[in-house]
């Protein structure tokens, strides 16, 4: 056991270091006592887990694979490009990978190069720590209609992932695109699509990406919740960012504000909540009336829901998402306000439509702060105020 990651590179032939350009090591089975330890995934969890393992246990190596050839994550693909400050965390990341006891091994897919059970062979202990990289379906119909793109695919798009380098939105055969949800992506790519141009060149997003930008006739986006503003999922510092923006005009219905005892309450348990609606609220305030200077818009659209993807005329790409209107319920397992259908539709134009189900990239990085120990073979999670959520696997 443990006899190191250059003994399956010859079976393999596609591990390679690529951070740490160092002597080549290799691991005698004579010191068993040494852990040697696989990290699968070099995002947050992965680089956090191999900081851990490298401070809790002396002498312990550690090496990370991932299918791509470059490390970091969702901090590299994730994060919007507007956001230099959260992609800081990757000077961490590259201390962890200078250690003389980690190595970071790129282009290696587990499943295709190298199985579970190979590794579980290898080293002591096998984490696996990368993130979903599937969609969720929303299980409508037209879903399948050019023009609508999961959260995955656009954010991917415009930081330069790999995978999502031919995408190629359509961004210039229609003035509004709907974003299905409210959190903090959903805003991240709200404000990517309404934001200067000119200041979007100062940031590190791809050239392909802004060069479509710049082409966009996108005027209006559409934030669609299935909830009321008080139960927007997004951050008061992402909020107060977009609403910010420059020739913008914030578009929120006036009757869509108004509160129930139950909003109330959740305000008062929650002081998040009662600072995005606040900032909800100002900003309603200050952007009545007519749209002057030929602004751009942004809608907040809440007690929505959809139902269908309205192909266009040619049938294949998007033309309208069907919305169903909603009202809030109290369920008595969580005791929060859920949103269920009031039977009334209504059809909302567009020619793009960005879908999102997941957490944002930087509340996942955030949550991977969660401290870890390995405990008699088992990752276990200290006594934390967060809760992680991408989740590592011990094997």
């Amino acid at each position: 056991m443990a006899r190191g990651l250059w003994l399956i590179s010859r079976a393999v032939g596609r591990l390679r270091p690529l951070l740490v350009q160092g002597p080549t090591r290799s691991f005698s089975a004579s010191a068993p006592e040494q852990l040697h330890v696989c990290v699968v995934g070099s995002g947050p969890a992965g680089f956090y887990t191999a900081d851990r393992m490298l401070k809790g246990h002396e002498g312990a190596q550690v090496d990370i694979i991932d299918r791509l050839p470059t490390p970091f994550g969702l901090v590299r693909s994730g994060v919007a490009p507007d956001h230099p400050e959260t992609k800081i965390v990757v000077n961490q990341f590259s201390r962890v990978a200078a250690n003389g006891r980690c190595s970071f091994f790129g282009n290696v897919t587990l499943g295709r190069d190298i199985s579970l059970s190979e590794l579980r062979k290898t080293y002591h202990a096998v984490v696996l720590a990368y993130g979903a990289e599937s969609d969720r379906s929303l299980g409508i119909p037209g879903e399948d209609l050019k023009g609508i793109h999961s959260a995955r695919e656009f954010v991917w798009w415009y930081n330069g992932h790999p995978d999502m380098c031919d995408l190629c939105p359509d961004l210039k055969n229609t003035e509004s695109a709907v974003v299905l949800g409210q959190g903090n992506v959903a805003l991240d790519v709200a404000r990517i699509l309404l934001r200067c141009k000119a200041e979007l060149a100062t940031t590190d997003i791809t050239d392909y990406a802004l060069d479509a930008l710049r082409g966009s006739t996108i005027r209006k986006v559409y934030l669609v919740g299935r909830r009321g503003p008080v139960q927007a999922a997004c951050t008061a510092k992402e909020l107060r960012e977009i609403l910010g923006l420059k020739n913008v005009r914030i578009c929120i219905k006036e009757t869509d504000l108004v509160t129930t005892p139950a909003d109330e309450e959740e305000m008062r348990n929650s002081r998040i909540q009662r600072r995005v609606y606040e900032l909800l609220l100002k900003a309603a305030s200050a952007h009545g009336g007519n749209n002057y200077n030929d602004q751009k818009e942004l809608h907040f659209v809440f007690f929505r829901r959809p139902t269908r993807f309205i192909p266009a005329e040619n049938g294949s790409t998007i033309g309208a998402v069907q919305l169903e209107k909603t009202v809030l319920k109290g369920d008595e397992v969580t005791g929060k306000q859920v949103a269920v259908g009031a039977g009334e539709f209504e059809d909302l134009k567009c020619g793009s439509c960005a879908k999102f189900k997941r957490k944002s990239p930087e509340q996942r990085i955030r949550d991977c702060h969660s401290r870890k120990r390995l405990v008699r073979g088992r990752m276990v999670k200290e006594r934390t105020n967060w809760d992680c959520c991408n989740k590592s696997s011990l094997c």
